[in-house]
């Protein structure tokens, strides 16, 4: 199994089968427009303009499960984004990705994937302070822990790495790579 068997619903309801991005590299990110982290819009972006033609694409899936910080229908957060960022990637429906309720995408994701720690940030800091009051064994799973988890999948639909919200540093240098 790889990223290619999974379908998702397009922002407008419509289905997409990720087989559509046969043979791109593939940055998978769940977002949110009132999240700390919203900011990495602008980097996503900026990465996105210079390595699209190479065979980049990003997949932008918002998320409300973590401090309810993507509030608003799909039109509203897609006006949001291309407004206030403007963001050209594709941003996909609002999804569920931890529960019973996660699409199917990120269960595979999720079930292939490890926990890469907050780091020692000030930030890092707090939210494993607020990930832990929701999930006492949170270190030893593969749950989504918050917003802008990235998620990177090379030219054969496989999973490279996973980047937990704060780890931008190394993402374009790991994204060249698998150019």
């Amino acid at each position: 199994m790889n990223i290619y068997d999974f379908t998702v619903k397009a922002q407008d309801g419509s289905e997409v089968s990720l087989s559509d991005y046969k043979g791109k590299v593939l940055l998978v990110v769940n977002t949110a427009t009132g999240c700390g982290f919203t900011p990495q819009y602008d980097e996503l972006q900026d990465i996105y303009e210079e390595l699209q033609e190479k065979g980049l694409e990003i997949l932008d899936f918002p998320c409300n499960q973590f401090g309810e910080q993507a509030s608003g229908d799909d039109e509203e957060i897609h006006s949001f984004c291309t407004g206030r960022y403007g963001i050209t990637f594709p941003q996909f429906s609002k999804v569920e990705v931890n529960g019973e309720n996660a699409i199917p995408l990120f269960k595979w994701l999720t079930e292939n994937t490890t926990f890469g720690g907050f780091g020692v940030s000030p930030m890092g800091i707090m939210l494993s302070g607020v990930v832990k009051k929701n999930d006492k064994d949170y270190k030893n799973n593969g749950n989504i822990k918050w917003n802008f988890t990235k998620f990177l999948i090379d030219r054969n639909g496989e999973i490279v790495t996973r980047f937990e919200p704060m780890n931008m540093k190394n993402l374009k240098s790991r994204i060249e790579e698998c150019l």
